[in-house]
């Protein structure tokens, strides 16, 4: 079996060390030191402990982008000047009950690796051992060759190269080649059995499924996002077939051309284009059959979605009846009546409350209603007859008063005099006191 990446003894880990690491000898010979039997015994030194280590080795795998790890190459990572950690199989144990850590063999045992070459060597190895240590769980300490993954970054991995492949060409069909997959992920998984892991992470969560056809493995591609994965039928298989002789085909028309431009003599370049020719008239032939094939999956997808939609319709339908079970419309026109009946009860029940009078004394209602009628006959009576109101205002009139003399004055008072002729002749003597008068106010 393959053992992890080792790191070299006496080199510094691939994480970030604590200030501690180089300064604190009395706080790193107690986190170098062995656990306790019991956690009992002192669980606040115990629990800090393993929140060092636990963070470490975490932390080391991630910063790595490695989804494999053994005790081994953690002892040598994290060697510090010739001594090893004590504690780290404990570390890796409590890693393994959390769930962080899984062993590779648990983890090709839960998912159907017969597909992978070095996995059926592996299971011939120690069959017997998996099977109980999947049996009585993880609850002893990992020996130093074996070899754990990181599950939380073996996931996100997974997930990494799903969506790579979403993204790419290889996408325009479900079923493609282990061999350009394996081209596609190069940078996720930089080694092949990073690749094969991703692989089963992603046949473990109904994302992909793998088959072997004619000594070739093909990976089938879930649709969608959270739909699994069907098994790989005559249809796919077909259309794989052809698309892998389209590119023979096209790879062969190449070689051809070349070969025909590199030929000198016209006899060869003629029957090099014939042959280019009838290469063409195969590969378009192909070209149709691929379209119809294509079409035919077209076909297949959307009666798969018209499906989904009519299972939908017909669970909507379902419930709908059964909220509707005991709602008829009769039950309705009755619900309303008595809706109608006590709302007219409650309007009744108003107006007797607004009634009562609360200091027992009422109103007395006809000589209210006799000086209403005197009001209103009085409103009914002609108005007077008044000069209308002059639509334009009023300047204000300013009067002067010419200056009199004595001499004007007598004169006109002799000419009133004159006119009334019931009145007698006025003498002197009755005129001066006027005429004091007169010349006094003046």
């Amino acid at each position: 079996m393959c053992s992890p990446e080792e790191a070299r003894p006496g080199s510094a880990p691939d994480v970030d060390l604590p200030p501690e690491w180089e300064s604190d000898e009395e706080r790193m010979a107690f986190l170098f030191s062995a656990f306790k039997q019991s956690r009992e015994v002192n669980s606040t030194e115990w629990d800090s402990k393993m929140g060092f280590w636990a963070g470490l080795v975490l932390a080391r795998g991630r910063r790595r982008g490695a989804v494999r790890t053994s005790l081994r190459e953690l002892q040598q990572a994290f060697e510090r000047r010739g001594s090893v950690p004590l504690g780290l199989g404990t570390v890796l144990r409590e890693l393994l009950r959390r769930g962080k850590l899984q062993r590779e063999s648990d983890f090709m045992a839960s998912v159907d690796s017969s597909w992978i070459s070095w996995g059926v060597g592996v299971f011939i190895l120690k069959p017997l051992k998996w099977t109980l240590s999947s049996v009585l769980g993880d609850s002893k300490v990992p020996e130093e060759e074996e070899v754990l993954i990181y599950v939380e970054l073996l996931q996100e991995k997974a997930e990494e190269v799903y969506r790579l492949y979403q993204n790419s060409a290889l996408s325009s069909h479900p079923v493609v080649a282990l061999s350009e997959l394996r081209l596609l992920c190069t940078v996720v998984c930089p080694d092949e059995r990073t690749f094969c892991l991703v692989l089963l992470q992603l046949q473990k969560e109904k994302k992909v499924t793998v088959l072997e056809q004619n000594g070739e493995k093909i990976v089938k591609f879930a649709r969608g996002l959270h739909v699994k994965v069907s098994p790989v039928n005559d249809v796919d298989i077909g259309v794989y077939q052809l698309m892998q002789s389209e590119q023979l085909l096209s790879q062969k028309v190449e070689s051809l051309s070349q070969e025909a431009e590199r030929a000198g003599k016209k006899q060869l370049a003629l029957r090099c284009l014939k042959s280019k020719r009838r290469t063409e008239r195969r590969i378009e032939e192909l070209h149709s059959k691929l379209d119809t094939v294509q079409g035919i999956l077209d076909r297949i997808y959307a009666s798969q979605t018209d499906q989904m939609v009519f299972n939908a319709y017909q669970a909507g339908v379902g419930a709908l009846k059964l909220s509707m079970k005991d709602v008829t419309v009769e039950k309705a026109e009755n619900l309303v009546d008595q809706i109608q009946e006590l709302c007219d009860t409650q309007d009744e029940v108003a107006q007797t409350l607004a009634g009562v009078s609360i200091n027992g004394l009422e109103a007395d209602t006809e000589e209210l209603e006799k000086e209403l009628d005197s009001l209103l006959l009085d409103s009914t009576k002609e108005p007077l007859d008044l000069p209308s109101v002059p639509q334009k205002p009023l300047l204000p009139v300013t009067v002067s008063l010419p200056s009199v003399t004595d001499a004007e004055l007598e004169a006109e008072l002799e000419k009133l005099s004159l006119l009334d002729g019931g009145l007698p002749q006025k003498t002197d003597s009755t005129y001066s006191e006027p005429k004091r008068a007169l010349g006094l106010e003046l």
